[in-house]
């Protein structure tokens, strides 16, 4: 069987997350504005790049290659019409990071946002060796109520598959997982969302 990801419609996905019930699109486009702008790197990753939301944070006088990574060939394919304007920094590489990390390249800065609840800690360990960042950043949504971990929506239904593979983060578990293959817990950032949830943005680097 396919994975979910594979099947949700790219509208259906930022629609939902832009809702102002749900605030997820807009809270991770300005922490991913920091996540560009927080270490001397000229190269990057972006795990699960979907849309591409934050893409326009990346500086060409700062990066030299963004790899946006996913999983879904259509996302990908918007996500290089829309940001045409990062030709020769970007490139999108459609890779399976449960089966396929050997095909990672480098790259100084990894960036994960609500990547790691959809193919947990272990396989994120062997994405993360594989790609040898100097740091990682993380983007993890925390659950503060008891509510449904995707929060209501009108599009609520185009992600009923993701529990077959969504895993629940907790912060101490990540922090654990990453000082196993020597990265160094640096930083955490909180941003609270509607609906009882908590964007949270942990940082490492390697040892």
């Amino acid at each position: 069987m396919n994975n979910p990801w594979e099947d949700i419609r790219l509208d259906d996905y930022e629609n939902h997350m832009k809702l102002d019930s749900v605030m997820q699109l807009q809270t991770m486009n300005s922490m991913m504005k920091e996540q560009f702008e927080a270490y001397p790197v000229n190269t990057a990753m972006v795990l699960g790049v979907a849309g591409g939301n934050g893409l326009e944070h990346v500086r060409r006088d700062k990066y030299q290659t963004v790899y946006g990574i996913d999983i879904n060939e259509d996302y990908l394919e918007v996500v290089s019409e829309r940001f045409s304007d990062l030709s020769g920094v970007l490139k999108c590489l459609k890779i399976d990071l449960m089966g396929e990390a050997d095909k990672l390249p480098h790259a100084e800065l990894l960036i994960a946002n609500l990547l790691v609840e959809y193919i947990g800690y272990d396989a994120f360990k062997t994405v993360v060796q594989k790609t040898a960042p100097s740091y990682v950043s993380c983007v993890i949504q925390i659950n503060t109520d008891e509510a449904q971990w995707v929060s209501d929506s009108p599009y609520l239904h185009a992600f009923d598959r993701l529990d077959e593979v969504h895993h629940q983060m907790e912060e101490n578990a990540l922090c654990s997982a990453m000082a196993d293959i020597g990265y160094l817990f640096i930083s955490q950032t909180r941003e609270e969302l509607p609906n009882g949830k908590a964007l949270v943005r942990l940082d490492f680097r390697k040892e």
